[in-house]
C-alpha cells in the first residue's frame, strides 16, 4: 500500500508557455476520471481508490492553474477576453467536478458516515474497479496491453494507470505496463480476480458482503448510482455541445441537470425518513453529502455549455481541445413516421443497418433510460443519445426523421 497522500500545501507553480488546448484536454480527462474512481471508491469501500482521487484531485489543481495563466497571457485585449471567457468558464466547471469527486471520496476516507451493507446493495450490473501496483515478476510487467489481451482473456480494462506522479488517463494497445505502475482495472469480480493477481502477485480480496442493516437501502443505492451515471451523461455531453456548438445537446444537458436536481432533492429527503428507523442514523450522513456532491457534477456540467444558451461562439482552441478525446456524441430526435420507431436498441446497440452505441434515452414520460446492457424498443418521441463515427451518427440522425 502507498504511504498517506501529502496534505501539505503544494508547490508554487510557475509559469511556463502550454498550448491551452493540451491543458484543456488533460482537464477534461482528468475530470471524467475523478468521477469513475470516486464513485468507485466509496461503493465499494476501497480507501486505495479514494486516496488516489486526492491525487488526481492536487493534479486537476495545477492543471486550473496552468490554464488561467495561459489565457490571461492570451487575452491580450477586450476582444480576446469576450472570446476567451467561455473557455474560463469550462476551467472553472472542471476544477468544480474535481471539487465534488474530492468531496465523494472524503465521505470514505474523512468516515463521514456510509451503511456497512452498501457494496452487498450494489446492483449486479456495476463492474468493480481495483488499483493494483505491478510487481516485477508479473507476467504482465513489459508487456503491451494489446500483448497481453486482457479484455478479450478477463474482460477487464485496465483504464489508467499512475507512473510515479505522471498520470497515462487513456492507456491503448500499444501501451506497456512497467514495474510499479499503479493500475486501475474495470471489470467482472471473476476477471478483476485473475488480472489483480497476475498484476500484484497477491490474491484479490473483495470487501466481505455485510447483510442490509437499512430498509430499501438496494433502492437507495440504485439512486445514487442512476444519478451517478447521468451527471457523466451531462458531462460527455456538455463538451460536445460546445464541440459541435450544438443548442439540442446543450438543451439535454439542461434536461439532464434538472433530472438530477429531482433525483437529489427526493433522495435527500428518503435519507432523513430513514435516520429515524437508523440503528445509528450518524452513518447516513455520507450519502447526503453523495448526494450533494453528485449534484454538484451535473451543475457543473451545465456550465461547460453556458455559453452556448448566451450565444457566444466556442473558442477553436476549445474545439481543438474536445476534438482529441473520445467519440462522437450524438442526439437524434425520433419522429412518429421515422424508420426507428419499434427499433430494437440490444446490449446498447441499436439494430439497424448502421448499428449505433445508444448510451441513454429521454422518453418524454419517463424521464431518462440509461441504456447501457439492457434492451429497449424505441418509441415516436424517444431522443436517443448515442455514440459513434460521424458518418454512422449522420446516417442514424437520417432515419430518425419521418
Amino acid at each position: 500500500m502507498d504511504p498517506p497522500v501529502d496534505d501539505a500545501p503544494s508547490k508554487a507553480i510557475e509559469y511556463e508557455p502550454v498550448s491551452v488546448k493540451d491543458v484543456l484536454v488533460e482537464m477534461k480527462d482528468t475530470a471524467e476520471l475523478l468521477i469513475d474512481l470516486s464513485y468507485a471508491a466509496v461503493l465499494h469501500r476501497n480507501e486505495d481508490l479514494a486516496r488516489e482521487v486526492i491525487r488526481l484531485e492536487s493534479r486537476m489543481d495545477r492543471l486550473e492553474m496552468r490554464a488561467w495563466m495561459s489565457l490571461m497571457m492570451a487575452a491580450r485585449n477586450p476582444t480576446d477576453a469576450e472570446e476567451l471567457a467561455p473557455v474560463f468558464g469550462i476551467v472553472g466547471a472542471a476544477d468544480q467536478i474535481s471539487d465534488a469527486a474530492g468531496d465523494v471520496a472524503k465521505v470514505l476516507l474523512e468516515d463521514i458516515g456510509l451503511p456497512e451493507a452498501m457494496r452487498e446493495a450494489l446492483p449486479e450490473a456495476v463492474e468493480s474497479l481495483v488499483r493494483g501496483i505491478v510487481v516485477a515478476d508479473s507476467s504482465y510487467a513489459d508487456r503491451t496491453l494489446k500483448g497481453i489481451n486482457l479484455e478479450s482473456e478477463t474482460g477487464v480494462r485496465v483504464i489508467a494507470l499512475r507512473r510515479g506522479d505522471e498520470w497515462l488517463l487513456n492507456p491503448g494497445p500499444e501501451t506497456t505496463l512497467r514495474v510499479d505502475d499503479v493500475a486501475f482495472m474495470r471489470g467482472p469480480d471473476a476477471g478483476l480476480e485473475v488480472a489483480y493477481e497476475e498484476v500484484t502477485g497477491l490474491a484479490h480480496e473483495p470487501l466481505t458482503a455485510e447483510p442490509p442493516d437499512l430498509a430499501d437501502l438496494e433502492r437507495a443505492v440504485d439512486t445514487i448510482v442512476h444519478m451517478k451515471n447521468l451527471s457523466e451523461l451531462a458531462v460527455d455531453l456538455a463538451y460536445s455541445s460546445v464541440l459541435f456548438d450544438s443548442e439540442g445537446l446543450a438543451e439535454e444537458v439542461k434536461n439532464l441537470e434538472i433530472e438530477v436536481d429531482a433525483l437529489e432533492s427526493r433522495f435527500e429527503a428518503w435519507t432523513l425518513q430513514a435516520a429515524a428507523d437508523a440503528p445509528d442514523p450518524v452513518k447516513l450522513r455520507g450519502l447526503i453529502h453523495l448526494g450533494r456532491a453528485t449534484e454538484s457534477i451535473s451543475d457543473a456540467a451545465l456550465d461547460i455549455s453556458e455559453g452556448l444558451f448566451r450565444g457566444i461562439d466556442v473558442h477553436p482552441v476549445v474545439t481543438m481541445a474536445v476534438e482529441e478525446s473520445d467519440e462522437l456524441l450524438t442526439r437524434i430526435e425520433i419522429e412518429p413516421n421515422s424508420e426507428l420507431v419499434g427499433q430494437q436498441v440490444v446490449g446498447g446497440i441499436l439494430e439497424t443497418e448502421t448499428p449505433l452505441s445508444v448510451i441513454a434515452v429521454r422518453r418524454p414520460e419517463e424521464g431518462w433510460l440509461l441504456v447501457g446492457d439492457a434492451d429497449e424498443t424505441l418509441r415516436a418521441g424517444d431522443v436517443i443519445i448515442g455514440k459513434g463515427t460521424r458518418t454512422t451518427s449522420a446516417a442514424v440522425a437520417e432515419l430518425g426523421q419521418a
